[in-house]
Formats: structure tokens, C-alpha cells, sequence
């Protein structure tokens, strides 16, 4: 049964909004370097046609990084409100006690300092790809922190199971952020003279998002079996099994809709160029980010819900 607790419910809503704007400054960040290697930063009055892309990424990914910090920031205050027992309002006398002296606190603060470097880096125009390198170390920073006071941080500090977490996090953010910031950003390419940077952004996108799907399901499959404890009966008797079950079908429909655009729409607007070919990519992508948002939501109720091995056992 769902947890009605309003601190619960604040938590996860936050967890929920933090994990979509890390994805979507990761994947802001993408697309800002795709673009840049496009030349899209030039004046709008040059040849080059996609300047608004550009801009938009880059607004975008600084918007999605300003975002990941409040909320780890206010995910930090509603910690040290469940630690302490004390009301919200109040939760400030003992931040400083809980980021320093408790593992929970500790993981937060080390994914508030890799989501303000993120910030940073989000912050340079044009972006290079050594930019992106240096924003992909601050993200796994974040993973990182938030695999830390994760249902991985069980098995100890900087075990196996939280390197893999680690990396889950990052492959999903990677995943999530490709496809919902380029829903955002995509259509502003969506014209005669911007079609060929079209074609070729949604290629790289495509590619990047098939490596991290790749490594999503990998890590994915490890974490939901340590997470029912060699059981299955787990995923039908606790929230947190309800919530795996949701989340699996969620991204599934999210994996059925990518690969309707790499293997159907997107050969066929590569062979085309043509405006409805286009639309279609950019509406499939659409209906992709739908799911991914939701999907960010079903993990956000799986960290905070108690793992169905803990129940069994």
C-alpha cells in the first residue's frame, strides 16, 4: 500500500523532480555540444539556421542544473526533518549536524557539490566536447552521491552494488536527458534550412541513447534481482515491487517508441528530408519523454519505498 505520509510524499516528489533535472542538464548539455559542433552558436543573420536549437539547449541545460541544486538542497532540509523529528520549518538548527555527520547527509552533499559543478559547466557558451567531458565527471559525481543513500548504500560504502547504481543512474540520466531535451529543443531545428542539422543531431542522439539503453538494462536487471532477493513473489507483495513492475512496463513503452524512431522514422526522414518524415521523429520523441518522465517518477517510489528482499527477509 502507498505510503501517506506528507513527508514521504515531499521526498519522493522531489527525488522525482531532482532525477528529471539531472537528465534533463545531462541532456541539455548533449545536445548544446552537438549543436555547437554544428556551428549553431554563429549570428542568426549567418547561414547557419540553427541558432535557436542552440540557444535553446543552452538555456535549457543552465535551467535544468539551477533546478538539480534547489532540489538537492531541499531534499537535504526534508532529511534532516526526518532525522531530527522536527517540523519542516524548522529542519534548518540541524542541516548542518545531518550533511557532516551522517551517511545520508554526506551523500547528499556530495551530489549538491557535483550538481553545482554541473552548473558550472552548463554555464559556458559555446560548449566543447572537453566541456562535456569535464560536466560528465561532475554528473557521475552526482550518481555517485545519490547511489550513497540509496537501497545500494546497504551493502557498504563503496561496494559493488553501489558502483552499479552509480552507473545506472548516470545511463538513465544519459537516456532520459537525450530524449526529453531533445523533444524540447528539436523542434526548433524543424525547418527546410535547419534539415540537414536535424538529421544529424537525431543520428548522434540516437547512437548515444542506444549505448546508454545498453547499460541501463544491464545494470537495471542486476538491481531489480538484488531488490526482490532471488524472489519474485517480492514484486507483488510491497509497494516497492508494485512500483518495479510499473517502471519495467514504463520503459519498455519508452524502448517500443525509440526504436520505432531509430529503425522506422528516422531511415525514412535520412532517405526523405521531408517535413512530415521530420514531424513524425519529433512527435514519436515526444510520446518517448512522456514515458521517461514518468519513469524517473516510478524510481523515485522505488528509492523510497522499503525493497521487497527487506520485506521477504
Amino acid at each position: 500500500m502507498m505510503n501517506d505520509d506528507p513527508l514521504w510524499l515531499a521526498q519522493t516528489a522531489l527525488a522525482a523532480l531532482a532525477d528529471l533535472a539531472f537528465a534533463c542538464a545531462l541532456g541539455a548539455l548533449l545536445l548544446n555540444g552537438w549543436l555547437s559542433r554544428e556551428q549553431a552558436f554563429a549570428p542568426a543573420s549567418s547561414v547557419f539556421p540553427a541558432r535557436e536549437g542552440w540557444r535553446r539547449a543552452a538555456r535549457g541545460g543552465v535551467l535544468a542544473a539551477i533546478a538539480l541544486v534547489l532540489c538537492n538542497f531541499a531534499s537535504l532540509w526534508l532529511q534532516s526533518a526526518a532525522m531530527s523529528g522536527a517540523p519542516i520549518l524548522e529542519a534548518g538548527a540541524s542541516l548542518w549536524l545531518v550533511a557532516t555527520d551522517t551517511h545520508a547527509g554526506i551523500g547528499w552533499s556530495v551530489a549538491l557539490a557535483g550538481s553545482l559543478l554541473l552548473l558550472l559547466a552548463t554555464s559556458v557558451a559555446p560548449l566543447s566536447m572537453s566541456r562535456i567531458g569535464s560536466a560528465m565527471l561532475a554528473a557521475l559525481i552526482v550518481a555517485a552521491g545519490k547511489s550513497a543513500i540509496g537501497h545500494a548504500a546497504d551493502a557498504g560504502a563503496f561496494s559493488f552494488a553501489e558502483g552499479v547504481q552509480t552507473l545506472h543512474l548516470l545511463a538513465t540520466a544519459v537516456w532520459g536527458g537525450i530524449v526529453i531535451a531533445g523533444a524540447f529543443v528539436l523542434p526548433a531545428l524543424d525547418t527546410s534550412v535547419a534539415r540537414a542539422v536535424l538529421i544529424r543531431t537525431v543520428a548522434r542522439m540516437s547512437r548515444a541513447a542506444s549505448m546508454a539503453v545498453a547499460l541501463v538494462l544491464l545494470t537495471g536487471v542486476f538491481n531489480a534481482w538484488r531488490g526482490v532477493g532471488g524472489s519474485l513473489a517480492a514484486l507483488t507483495a510491497s509497494t516497492w515491487g508494485h512500483a518495479l513492475i510499473v517502471k519495467i512496463a514504463l520503459v519498455a513503452a519508452a524502448l517500443g517508441f525509440g526504436a520505432l524512431n531509430r529503425w522506422s522514422a528516422l531511415p525514412r526522414l535520412q532517405r526523405s528530408a521531408s517535413t512530415m518524415d521530420a514531424h513524425t521523429v519529433i512527435n514519436v520523441m515526444r510520446i518517448e519523454a512522456v514515458m521517461m518522465a514518468l519513469v524517473f517518477v516510478a524510481a523515485a517510489v522505488l528509492s523510497h519505498s522499503v525493497p521487497g528482499s527487506a520485506l521477504a527477509g
